[in-house]
This record gives C-alpha cells, sequence and structure tokens, in this order.
C-alpha cells in the first residue's frame, strides 16, 4: 500500500484519530522493520527475548499468548533463536509433550542491543515531538488500547 501524500489528502480523512493512527502504524512498522533487519533481527525476536527476559521461561503456547504472536508462527520464531543460541528449548518437567523455552545469556546480550535499536528507532518516529509529548502521546495510545483489550469480567 502506497503512504498518501500528506498535502494531497483529504481533509476528511486527516480528520479522523483512526485514520492518523493506522497511517503512524504502518510507518512505525516500516521503521522497525527497517531498524531491526540492519542488525539481524525481526520484531518477533525482540518481542520474545524481551517476554522470555520480564517473565522468565514458558511454554510455547504461553510464549505465544504473553507476546502477541499467533501460535502457528510461534515455533518457526524459537527454532530462528534456538539456532542462534538465544533461547534454549526443554521438555517440560510437569509434562513432557510441551516444550518450556528459556532465554539464554547471549539471549540478554542481543535483547540489549534490539533494545538499543529501537531506541534510534522510536527516536526517528517521534522526532517532532518534545519528551513531554512523547510520554503524553504514549499514555494516550495506551489508554485507548487498553479500553479496546480489556477482557469482560
Amino acid at each position: 500500500m502506497e503512504a498518501p501524500t500528506p498535502d494531497l489528502t483529504p481533509a476528511r480523512l486527516a480528520g479522523l484519530p483512526s485514520w492518523l493512527i493506522t497511517q503512524t502504524a504502518m510507518h512505525a512498522g516500516r521503521l522497525v522493520s527497517t531498524g531491526l533487519a540492519a542488525v539481524d533481527a525481526r520484531g518477533h525476536h525482540y518481542r520474545l527475548l524481551a517476554t522470555l527476559d520480564e517473565f522468565g521461561p514458558a511454554s510455547q503456547a504461553t510464549l505465544g499468548r504473553r507476546s502477541g504472536i499467533h501460535f502457528s508462527d510461534i515455533v518457526a520464531a524459537v527454532n530462528e533463536l534456538a539456532d542462534q543460541e538465544l533461547v534454549t528449548r526443554a521438555p517440560d518437567p510437569a509434562d513432557r509433550r510441551r516444550n518450556v523455552i528459556t532465554v539464554t545469556p547471549a539471549g540478554r546480550r542481543q535483547l540489549r542491543r534490539l533494545e538499543k535499536q529501537l531506541a534510534r528507532v522510536q527516536d526517528e518516529l517521534l522526532a517532532p515531538l518534545s519528551a513531554d509529548e512523547r510520554e503524553q502521546l504514549t499514555h494516550l495510545l495506551s489508554r485507548v488500547l487498553g479500553h479496546h483489550t480489556r477482557q469482560p469480567t
């Protein structure tokens, strides 16, 4: 999909928050993909390593749910990280049919490298905003997303 030219965008579109969010998300996605590709990584690598680092070892199914990676893609993503020795996979002692994935010290080092790269991407994406505006934008987007992803009680 080609990005619209801002000065040729109909005012009806340019005034819609949903349109602005979608256009910004597409641009952000391109920046993230390009930034991570520059360090031979992909977004799901960061998501998996960050999830494991924050929550600890997990089954592939749990890891997929926590990281937002579809179950059909999680095995290939874990295989990529295991091939690079960034994670280990071992049978779960409680259920031998299930694997438990654990981040390795090399995986934690890679996570730090990816975080530095993503910080540069965030700076590029949010260049026109001050630090306070960036914080406010993050807060507002978190509120909107939280409202729409809350599980019914």
